[in-house]
């Protein structure tokens, strides 16, 4: 039986040489490649800063936390996400707060955001799903409207824009993640965008337990003693990942061209397949492509799934709304039916395999098993 894998990374020979360089050399954490990375990725994004961490979700919490978000406060995000989005909020103290999806696209619809805004909202907590960009000029217009910061989780859409401008542009913030599966990854990592080049000071002692100084400035030349001003966390990324990531954008240009052209053979194949329906992409969106899902009978998706699954194909959710998991209905007393958009696209959800490695025949096996199945199931 073939066995077409979920995902497969696009590691190399670069990646795994310039590894070999920081473990042979003297300084393993927050070091050179790290500030290379944060310049690489500022000038890509076309942003004054970027502050490199460990994950998406720490990013996330670090932003608003930069911003003094906390006990007492609302943030506005969307139930239809990975559970990284809400957990950060979480984490500050502040009170996640749910606004539905476009049922079109995925993405938080602006007008149930707008009818989410209380007098305790701090923050919208945009997710750019699967590669597109939200309405990010609706967004601002509330947020504006309202005295209200904006952090994007931009997870799915380093390369993604809205009407040309790149995350982070609309955004106080915009954080991102090297996870396994991103389209650049170091195994882990993330790092926060922003304009405001006051507050890179800040995250980058929130991201190392509030120190006033790295152990690359108190350890390359004579020692000299910290301070801690604020309580920070333990977020600082190393440059053993950072190394991993120099290298993977040199190659984010080709990837994405080769990632576009999978998308598109995908597009043509499902299209107009009775029982496979495609999310819309908006004209004023650049899609990073970076997952592609599909919506399926919701009586025959686990269906579907098992069987791509017993012919080889590995698959994925993406994703099962979090207002219905155990934690947050026991937490907030959410229901079914709160948010009717998101559950839809949950319950019918599919997520293919898509990945630069994938070949002209691994692409078609999955073309032709998945109508095959959705046909006869």
């Amino acid at each position: 039986m073939k066995k077409i894998e979920f995902f497969r990374h696009g590691i190399g020979d670069e990646e795994i040489e310039r590894v070999g360089g920081v473990l042979r050399s003297l300084f393993l954490t927050t070091g050179n490649e790290v500030a290379e990375f944060e310049e690489t990725l500022a000038g890509y994004l076309g942003l004054p800063e970027t502050v490199a961490v460990t994950s998406c979700t720490a990013a996330m919490q670090l932003a608003l936390l930069a911003e003094g978000i906390g006990p007492g406060d609302e943030v506005i995000t969307t139930p239809l996400t990975f559970i990284g989005s809400v957990n950060a909020i979480l984490m500050t103290g502040a009170t996640p707060v749910l606004a539905d999806v476009d049922r079109s696209t995925g993405n938080i619809d602006p007008a149930a955001v707008a009818g989410a805004v209380t007098p305790r909202t701090r923050a919208i907590l945009p997710v750019h799903l699967y590669g597109q960009m939200c309405d990010m000029e609706a967004l601002r217009q509330i947020a504006d409207s309202n005295g209200l910061f904006i952090v994007e989780d931009a997870a799915h859409t380093l390369e993604g824009e809205w009407n040309g401008k790149r995350p982070g542009h609309y955004g106080d913030y915009a954080c991102f993640s090297f996870y396994a599966t991103k389209n650049v990854t170091s195994g882990e990592g993330g790092a926060i965008s922003l304009k405001d080049q006051g507050k890179c000071d800040l995250l980058k002692q929130l991201r190392l337990h509030g120190f006033d100084r790295n152990a690359m400035e108190r350890y390359t030349d004579h020692f000299e003693q910290y301070d801690v001003r604020i309580l920070g966390w333990k977020y600082n990324m190393d440059n053993i990942h950072a190394a991993i990531l120099n290298e993977q954008m040199k190659k984010l240009s080709s990837m994405l061209k080769r990632r576009k052209e999978i998308y598109r053979i995908y597009l043509d194949a499902f299209s107009g397949i009775e029982g496979i329906e495609l999310h819309d992409i908006r004209p004023e969106a650049r899609h990073a492509c970076h997952i592609l899902t599909l919506l399926v009978d919701p009586e025959k998706r686990d269906t579907v799934m098992s069987e791509m699954q017993n012919r080889g194909i590995g698959m994925s959710i993406n994703f099962h709304p979090v207002h219905l998991m155990t934690y947050y209905r026991e937490r907030f007393g959410y229901k079914k039916g709160d948010f009717p958009a998101a559950e839809e696209i949950g319950s019918r959800t599919l997520t293919i395999p898509f990945y630069p490695k994938l070949t002209a025949e691994e692409i078609e096996y999955v073309i032709e098993n998945l109508i095959d199945i959705v046909r006869s199931s």
